[in-house]
């Protein structure tokens, strides 16, 4: 099941571990961009490209979820420290425009939980085919 991919989803649940990751990553770049750089630019990518250059069915996800719980727990305590004069400084993504720091807390609280809904449909397209 972890790699099974659904003919209306071009990620498989073990994909959608590792891009977390990824994302993860960029978000931990970005969240500490946002403190010590504001007003700098962040780093778009393209998680598709990523997904085939990187090989994701070859990587390990244990290895991603281990590596996302370790980017959020770190983001997660150094966020809960920051004088709240912080949450006024901004970024710019090249998608998303000028984001602050609530804008960036809020894109990557929804992200989460919207790839496991994505998980979960895939789940029940692989159990409906068996």
């Amino acid at each position: 099941m972890w790699k099974y991919r659904a003919a209306h989803d071009p990620w498989s649940i073990h994909d959608l571990v590792l891009h977390l990751a990824d994302s993860e990553a960029n978000s931990y770049a970005r969240c500490r961009r946002l403190i010590a750089e504001p007003g700098s630019t962040v780093m778009a990518y393209d998680e598709m490209q990523w997904a085939r250059a990187l090989d994701y069915h070859a990587q390990s996800a244990d290895d991603a979820l281990e590596l996302f719980k370790w980017l959020r727990r770190a983001s997660y305590h150094l966020i809960r420290t920051l004088p709240d004069s912080v949450f006024t400084n901004t970024i710019e993504h090249p998608e998303n425009g000028t984001m602050t720091m609530d804008d960036w807390l809020d894109v990557y609280t929804r992200h989460v939980s919207e790839h496991v809904e994505q998980m979960r449909r895939i789940q029940a397209a692989w159990q409906a085919r068996r």
